[in-house]
């Protein structure tokens, strides 16, 4: 019996075709009553990148992912108990916290916050790393 389920399964080959990988991941992995999401970008599920050179635009549709995936697991933004934002830039900080925080409002998670070197794809300026979890009971029913 599987003891993790894989959410939103993908090869690299087909969303990094500027480059030679060929590695098996998934958007989200549900372990027991704990959602692992990958690291979400301003890219769409359909691999559009949302906001060229505008950090809160790509903060918006990492947000819209996060929630996304966290629906798809059985889980949502108030069940959030980390997050974990990279940014290419510092002068990024404002803008990217100001929109994550939006989606936030509430929640209190745990966070930690980097400045990196790049991430990967030039393009990318931010990038959000989030766990989450299940709660025991979804509309009144337990589970």
């Amino acid at each position: 019996m599987p003891t993790h389920t894989r959410i939103r399964m993908f090869n690299t080959r087909e969303t990094y075709p500027n480059q030679s990988l060929d590695n098996d991941l998934c958007q989200a992995v549900k372990a027991g009553n704990t959602v692992y999401l990958r690291g979400q970008v301003g890219t769409d599920f359909n691999g559009k990148l949302i906001g060229l050179g505008d950090p809160r635009a790509q903060a918006e549709q990492a947000m819209k992912n996060v929630q996304q995936l966290l629906q798809e697991a059985g889980s949502d933004l108030s069940h959030i108990v980390k997050t974990t934002t990279y940014i290419t830039d510092p002068r990024f900080r404002e803008a990217v916290y100001q929109e994550t925080g939006k989606w936030l409002k509430g929640v209190f998670p745990i966070s930690t916050g980097l400045v990196v070197a790049g991430l990967g794809q030039p393009e990318w300026l931010m990038e959000i790393d989030v766990i989450a979890v299940i709660p025991d009971t979804v509309a009144g029913e337990a589970r």
